[in-house]
């Protein structure tokens, strides 16, 4: 008898997987988070100039740093599920399902993160870009969870806004909060993204995201 392997184009643990991430419209998240990257890999030596609010010198953050925002806005939605009803009173829990969704949605962020590292990027940048990544993702699953996917933007750029325009002091070091623009090596910063990532995701894997009313329309 012919033994059948467990992902075989036949086999039901397939079938479950590829129509798990296709509900959730992950290949799409994940090519326009890609477009992205590959943007700000070409422009990987870029500066972003903050807003000069407070008479500041120069102040500028390089814009490896500043993309990862748009990487968890895009991933964050794919914690939407068109049968979040249905899920819920499942025989099978989907908690584990959720679970390793959220482990490869933060692995390819990271990895995105790390890609303009291969067009000149600093190894600060990096850092910066991969812990940046993962507090605004977690922020972002925060907001999906509380607010609905098709809202999981808006925590994020709710912090992101305030960094830029008021996240440097007046003697021109980043304000305690503004953890985005600290540099690679900041501890608080890096405490702040790890909590933020971990309790993003850890609502995202355990708990129903809500369904807003324009999801429900949907």
């Amino acid at each position: 008898m012919r033994r059948r392997f467990l992902y075989t184009p036949e086999s039901p643990a397939l079938r479950t997987l590829l129509g798990y991430t296709r509900s959730r419209d992950m290949p799409r998240a994940a090519l326009i988070s890609l477009a992205v990257a590959g943007v700000a890999t070409v422009y990987a030596g870029r500066q972003v100039p903050l807003p000069q609010l407070r008479q500041l010198t120069d102040y500028s953050v390089p814009l490896a740093a500043v993309v990862p925002v748009v990487h968890a806005v895009v991933l964050a939605g794919t914690t939407f599920s068109p049968m979040a009803d249905l899920e819920h009173t499942a025989a099978q829990p989907m908690r584990r399902h959720r679970a390793v969704q959220m482990a490869a949605v933060l692995l390819y962020a990271m990895l995105l993160a790390v890609l303009p590292m291969t067009a000149g990027a600093s190894a600060d940048v990096t850092v910066a870009a991969v812990r940046n990544v993962a507090g605004y993702l977690g922020l972002a699953m925060i907001g999906a969870r509380f607010f609905g996917s098709g809202l999981a933007w808006l925590p994020p750029l709710a912090m992101l806004g305030p960094t830029l325009f008021a996240g440097v002091r007046w003697d021109n070091t980043p304000e305690p909060w503004a953890w985005s623009i600290h540099g690679p090596h900041s501890t608080p910063a890096a405490v702040t993204a790890t909590a933020l990532c971990a309790t993003g995701l850890a609502l995202a894997a355990t708990t129903t995201p809500r369904r807003t009313e324009r999801e429900e329309r949907g």
